[in-house]
């Protein structure tokens, strides 16, 4: 990239950019439809991406009750929309997030908050999957931690391959889900579509 242009970038703002952006596809962005695009778009991009401005820290930070309860907890279906950073086109889906607590229990509106944090960033489903898992556990010391995510991707959907059906899922498996295959196959009975348990 020459000097000269990036000596330009730096100083455009994001509605420059997007602007810019408009005329190199061919679109007018002074045109009636699209004269505010370039700030909703900025306003969009920020939301988006307002997972970098938090910390996993202060999301869990007093979520934490003490409690005898050591079996499993598990809350399913937690929605959520990120952002592939390879084409920067949305993937969505279901999060299931498990955990056997170590004398400490968790306050269960962390799990979405924690989510919805690392989906709010770039991203590939891979890395959400073991961010979310190795947050929770090097923050709670559970005895193991488990989540799973089912997802569509866009950019498999509305272009490239161009297929509408397909999903994705993702694993990762902590301290005894891992090491412990009654505990992985008891999650995995539960997390099953409900007529096939």
């Amino acid at each position: 990239m020459s000097t000269a242009l990036l000596s330009a970038l730096a100083g455009a703002t994001i509605q420059d950019l997007y602007r810019e952006l408009l005329l190199r596809i061919g679109e007018d962005p002074s045109r009636d439809g699209l004269l505010k695009t370039p700030e909703r778009m900025e306003e969009a991009l920020k939301f988006l991406t307002s997972g970098y401005e938090q910390d996993a820290l202060e999301i869990l930070h007093e979520a934490y009750f003490e409690s005898e309860y050591g079996g499993m907890v598990v809350v399913r279906d937690i929605e959520f929309y990120s952002m592939c950073e390879h084409h920067m086109l949305p993937f969505f889906g279901r999060a299931h997030i498990a955990y056997v607590p170590n004398k400490k229990v968790i306050g269960l509106s962390k799990f979405p908050r924690l989510l919805n944090m690392y989906a709010r960033r770039l991203q590939v489903q891979e890395r959400l999957t073991e961010q979310v898992a190795h947050a929770i556990m090097q923050t709670t010391h559970a005895q193991g931690v488990a989540v799973v995510i089912e997802a569509s991707h866009l950019c498999m959907m509305m272009r490239g391959v161009e297929k509408q059906n397909s999903t994705t899922s993702t694993s990762t498996m902590l301290g005894i889900f891992l090491s412990e295959t009654q505990t992985r196959s008891e999650l995995l009975s539960i997390l099953a579509p409900r007529g096939r348990r």
